[in-house]
C-alpha cells in the first residue's frame, strides 16, 4: 500500500497503490492528511463521526476526499486516523470515525488548503490490487 504525488502545477495528483478497496480508500485519506499538515504531529484527544456516500466508487471516492478537508478546514480537526467500513447496497456509503485533536496551524505544521477534489482524470482500476488516480484542486 502507498502514495505518490505526480508532478503539476498548481494542484495536487495522487497516485494509490493497494490491496483491497478499504485499503486504498485508508491511504488516500492518509495522503490528502499529509498534504495538508504532518499526520504524526497530532495526538488522538478527540474523536468525529463523519460519512460519505456515491452511487458508484467514483462518487464514493469523490465524497470521501470532500469529507477529509471539510474536518480538517471547516471544523478545524486536525486527524490522526481513520476507522471506516465501506457498505454496499446499491449504492456505496463509509461510515467512520476520525480521531484526533484541534487543529494548531504551527503545531501540526499546516501546508496547504485543498479546495476540493475534481472528476477530472479520475480512476479506479481493480485487478488483483487496487489502483487510485485523482487530482486535488489547491
Amino acid at each position: 500500500m502507498s502514495y505518490k504525488f505526480l508532478d503539476h502545477a498548481t494542484d495536487a495528483i495522487i497516485e494509490v497503490t493497494a490491496k483491497d478497496l478499504k485499503e486504498a480508500f485508508a491511504v488516500a485519506a492518509d495522503a490528502e492528511i499529509n498534504l495538508t499538515l504532518d499526520q504524526d504531529k497530532v495526538e488522538e484527544k478527540e474523536r468525529k463521526e463523519f460519512t460519505a456516500s456515491g452511487k458508484d466508487l467514483r462518487y464514493l471516492l469523490f465524497s470521501w476526499l470532500e469529507e477529509i478537508p471539510f474536518l480538517l478546514i471547516t471544523e478545524g480537526f486536525a486527524i490522526k486516523r481513520v476507522e471506516f467500513d465501506i457498505i454496499q447496497n446499491g449504492e456505496y456509503k463509509i461510515n467512520a470515525i476520525a480521531f484526533g485533536e484541534s487543529l494548531d496551524v504551527k503545531r501540526h505544521n499546516f501546508k496547504v488548503e485543498i479546495k476540493a477534489p475534481t472528476f477530472y482524470d479520475m480512476e479506479i482500476k481493480q485487478n488483483g490490487g487496487v489502483y487510485m488516480k485523482f487530482l486535488l484542486d489547491l
